[in-house]
C-alpha cells in the first residue's frame, strides 16, 4: 500500500533525525537537509526530510511551500508556533505533529519560547524534480 510505504519512510526519517543533531548557526533558524529518498512505488515522488533548529525566539520568514509538497511536521524538542494559510495560530509541543497541503502559505513558523531552543522535523512528499521546497513571501 502506498501510504504504508510513505509512513514507514517518514518514521525512518524521524528516527534518523532524532539520533543525529544538527548544528545551529544563529540568526533565528538553521535548516539542515537530513534525508532524501525516491519512493519506488510512486513514480516521480520523493521524500525529503529537513531539520529546522530554532534559537530562542527564532523564526522562519513567511514562505510558500512547493506546489507538489505534502508536508508532515513533527516537533522533536521545544515548542513551535505555526500558522498555515488562513488557519488558527497554534503552538505544537515536542512529540506533536501536523501536516500541510501542497502550495500552503506558512505565515508563522517560529520558536514559541524566548529562552529555550526548538527543533522541528519537516518531511516533504514532493515531486522528485522539485528544487525549491519553500519560496519567501514578498
Amino acid at each position: 500500500m502506498k501510504i504504508r510505504s510513505i509512513l514507514s519512510a517518514a518514521f525512518a526519517a524521524i528516527a534518523i533525525a532524532a539520533a543525529t543533531p544538527a548544528a545551529a548557526h544563529g540568526g533565528g533558524e538553521t535548516v539542515t537537509p537530513h534525508f532524501q529518498q525516491t519512493i519506488p512505488n510512486i513514480p516521480g515522488k520523493s521524500l525529503k526530510a529537513l531539520i529546522v533548529d530554532y534559537t530562542p525566539g527564532g523564526a522562519s520568514p513567511p514562505h510558500i511551500h512547493a506546489k507538489s509538497a505534502f508536508i508532515f511536521g513533527y516537533v522533536l524538542s521545544g515548542q513551535i508556533e505555526s500558522q498555515v494559510n488562513d488557519g488558527h495560530r497554534r503552538v505544537y509541543r515536542a512529540g506533536e505533529s501536523f501536516f500541510e497541503t501542497p502550495g500552503s502559505r506558512h505565515s508563522i513558523s517560529r520558536n514559541a519560547s524566548k529562552t529555550r531552543p526548538a527543533r522541528l522535523l519537516a518531511v516533504f512528499v514532493v515531486d522528485t524534480d522539485e528544487k525549491e521546497l519553500t519560496t519567501p513571501v514578498k
